[in-house]
């Protein structure tokens, strides 16, 4: 089999398991009363995205995210036309995803959490959304790179890239949902014919993803791997 077709497949794999994960953990909250709380749903985000992180690194470099793609393209790790092909199949992945949830859930509860649409507090404005989603993002493509991809990353797998996930799910969570991610959006809404504040869901997590790619490569990663 082909090294770009076991990426592909890796990523579908990988994206899959988070949106399945995640957006079914928020469905499984509300229609169990809120047994699982905020941390529970935090960390069925943060442990999916380790253990599918740690499974695959090596085979497609674990992206699962359009920011984190759009990112290591602006480090020129990976062509454009792959990178394209990377997006393509997480959004696939994160629809199929979130299908099978609104197919396997209790009916009531997927409609009222949108099979896992996120949400943007009543308090927060749009832009403060962006910035939220933005910032937390940052936080978690920079640790793709010091785990992932530079040289002197630790040897801790994916686990390190989880437990940011989960301490952004806790922090920004009642803010924004803490998508952090395009497709744990997009599928979502997809499934619940659902657009609420999609923008933000784009334009914050690819911001900063950006914005840390180029924090990296310019100034963190050891010269001759910039």
């Amino acid at each position: 089999m082909s090294t770009v077709t076991r990426a592909l497949t890796s990523e579908f794999l990988g994206t899959f398991t988070l949106v399945f994960v995640g957006a079914g953990s928020v469905v499984t909250d509300n229609a169990s009363g809120g047994q699982l709380g905020l941390a529970g749903v935090a960390l069925a985000h943060g442990i999916a995205l380790a253990v599918m992180v740690t499974a695959v690194m090596r085979i497609s470099g674990a992206h699962f995210n359009p920011a984190v793609t759009l990112a290591i393209w602006l480090s020129r790790r990976i062509s454009a036309p792959n990178a394209a092909l990377y997006v393509a199949t997480q959004l696939a992945a994160a629809v199929a995803a979130a299908l099978l949830v609104k197919a396997l859930f209790p009916a009531g509860a997927g409609m009222a959490t949108a099979y896992g649409v996120p949400r943007v507090d009543g308090a927060v404005s749009f832009a403060q959304a962006i910035l939220i989603e933005a910032l937390l993002t940052f936080l978690l493509v920079s640790a793709v790179f010091g785990t992932a991809i530079s040289p002197e990353a630790p040897a801790v797998g994916g686990f390190g890239i989880g437990l940011v996930l989960v301490f952004a799910t806790l922090v920004g969570g009642p803010l924004t949902g803490a998508a952090l991610n395009p497709a744990r959006a997009f599928g979502p809404a997809v499934a619940a014919n659902d657009w609420y504040a999609q923008l933000a869901y784009w334009a914050g997590p690819l911001l900063g993803g950006a914005v840390a790619s180029l924090v990296w490569t310019r100034i963190l990663l050891p010269a001759e791997d910039r």
